[in-house]
């Protein structure tokens, strides 16, 4: 009884290292709607002044990736890694196949230009790594992507594509 008690000690104590040692995979979330991609860092020297900066060059692309469901945006939420968020108030609605462009700065929201406006000056994305957290309006989690400049934006173009 002994010998077995032992056995099985070490064969758990080996799944559990194997377990640990396995490289951590993101999970893919069942949500139609997905970050497709990030201009994490805007074209030029970051500026944050509404009247002359450039954080409208900052955006994040979010696609309706279902073949027959008409999504409406009003709800949904992005944050990054330190809390900071954005509410999609108003309804935007996307159709299968159709993206929205979350940007920096201010500006008018248009559904025939796929662009919503953060109405905030201030960059979201940090330049060298983040977190980007999409999650519906019942507080589930849509998406999610973690990136490093070094790491992920191979070209070092400040852009980084995901889900194709």
């Amino acid at each position: 009884m002994r010998i077995r008690h032992v056995i099985s000690t070490v064969v758990a104590v080996a799944t559990v290292a194997v377990v640990a040692a396995a490289p951590a995979q993101a999970a893919e979330y069942s949500s139609a709607l997905k970050v497709k991609g990030v201009q994490y860092d805007a074209p030029g020297t970051d500026s944050n002044k509404c009247s002359t900066g450039n954080s409208k060059d900052e955006y994040l692309t979010i696609k309706n990736y279902s073949s027959t469901a008409t999504i409406n945006l009003k709800g949904y939420v992005v944050k990054d890694a330190t809390g900071n968020r954005f509410i999609f108030s108003a309804s935007h609605y996307l159709q299968p196949g159709d993206y929205v462009k979350l940007r920096g700065g201010h500006g008018t929201d248009s559904d025939a230009k796929n662009v919503v406006y953060r109405q905030n000056c201030n960059f979201i994305w940090n330049n060298d790594k983040d977190t980007i957290y999409l999650y519906k309006p019942s507080g589930s989690r849509a998406d999610v992507h973690s990136y490093t400049r070094t790491g992920n934006d191979r070209d070092r173009n400040g852009y980084i594509t995901y889900h194709g």
